[in-house]
C-alpha cells in the first residue's frame, strides 16, 4: 500500500519552541529532577528555547526528559498549527497544551498505521491515514473537537489486525506483569506483549521476532545484544527507557541512544 506524505513523525527540537518544556507537567515520580506543573517553563529552558543542560540531562537527575519523544508533535504544533507563533504569544497555554497532545496521539497513530502498512499488505484501509493526515493539519478548534477515542478504536482495531496477520498464533502476554522477570530462555519470538509491564525485565541476548511491543513498558529493561530489529509498534521512548549497548539490533527508524555506551 502507498501511504500519502506523511508528517516528520520524530522530534526536532530545533522547529519547536521548547513546548515539551513548558506546558508538559514534570513529576519526579516519572523520572525528573522536580515536579513541576503544565503550563510553567521548565528552569532550564533557556532563552531561545533551548535546554540549557541538554547534554547532561541524565547525570543532573532528568532521566524523564530523555525518555519522552514528542513523535514530531512539537515542531508541528509550532510551525504549523499555531503558524510559527511560540507559547510566549499566547494567552491560553491550556488550549495549546491539548492541541500538542492530540497532535502527538495523532503522530503516533501515524507511525504505527505506517509499520502496519509496511508489514501486513492491505491491512491498512483506504482513506484512514489520509483522514488522519489531513485532521493533523486542521485548525485548534477542529483538533480539540473531534471524536478521538473513535478514531483511536479504529485505529485500534487495524493494528490488531496486522499483528495477527503477521504473528499468526504466537503465544499471547498481553498486559502481563513481567517486572523484574528473567526472559532470557523465554521463546517470545511473535508473541504479544501488548501493554504488557516489562520494567527491568531481563531480556539480554534475545531475539524477539516478530513481537508485538505496542504499548509495553520497557523502562530498564535490558535489552544489551537483543535483537528488536523484526518487533511491531516498538517506538522511540520505549527505546530511551531501555537499557541497550552497541550490540542490540534496532528496527529501521528507531535511533540508538546517546546513553547506550
Amino acid at each position: 500500500m502507498s501511504l500519502p506524505d506523511l508528517p516528520v513523525l520524530s522530534s526536532d527540537c530545533s522547529q519547536c519552541s521548547g513546548l515539551c518544556c513548558v506546558l508538559l507537567p514534570f513529576s519526579r515520580d516519572d523520572g525528573f529532577k522536580v515536579s513541576k506543573p503544565g503550563g510553567t517553563p521548565c528552569a532550564n529552558l533557556a532563552a531561545d528555547d533551548s535546554c540549557g543542560i541538554h547534554a547532561t540531562l541524565r547525570r543532573d537527575g532528568w532521566v524523564g526528559c530523555t525518555r519522552f519523544e514528542c513523535f514530531g508533535a512539537g515542531q508541528h504544533v509550532t510551525r504549523v498549527t499555531f503558524a510559527g507563533a511560540s507559547w510566549r504569544d499566547q494567552t491560553d497555554l491550556g488550549e495549546m497544551a491539548a492541541v500538542l497532545s492530540v497532535v502527538r496521539g495523532l503522530h503516533e497513530m501515524l507511525l504505527h498505521l505506517r509499520t502496519a502498512a509496511d508489514r501486513a499488505a492491505g491491512v491498512v484501509p483506504d482513506g484512514l491515514v489520509e483522514e488522519i493526515v489531513a485532521l493533523d493539519h486542521a485548525d485548534p478548534v477542529t483538533l480539540l473537537t473531534t471524536d478521538l477515542d473513535e478514531l483511536q478504536a479504529r485505529v485500534g482495531t487495524v493494528l490488531r489486525d496486522a499483528s495477527v496477520a503477521v504473528r499468526g498464533s504466537g503465544p499471547d502476554l498481553s498486559y502481563d506483569d513481567l517486572a523484574g522477570r528473567d526472559l532470557r530462555t523465554r521463546d517470545l519470538g511473535r508473541a504479544t506483549l501488548r501493554g504488557a509491564v516489562l520494567i527491568q525485565a531481563d531480556l539480554r541476548d534475545t531475539s524477539l521476532d516478530d513481537t508485538d511491543l505496542l504499548g509495553a513498558d520497557l523502562r530498564d529493561a535490558d535489552v544489551r545484544g537483543t535483537d528488536l530489529s523484526s518487533t511491531l509498534f516498538l517506538t522511540q521512548p520505549q527505546v530511551n527507557g531501555a537499557r541497550g549497548d552497541a550490540r542490540t539490533v534496532l528496527p529501521d527508524g528507531i535511533d540508538r541512544p546517546g546513553h547506550w555506551t
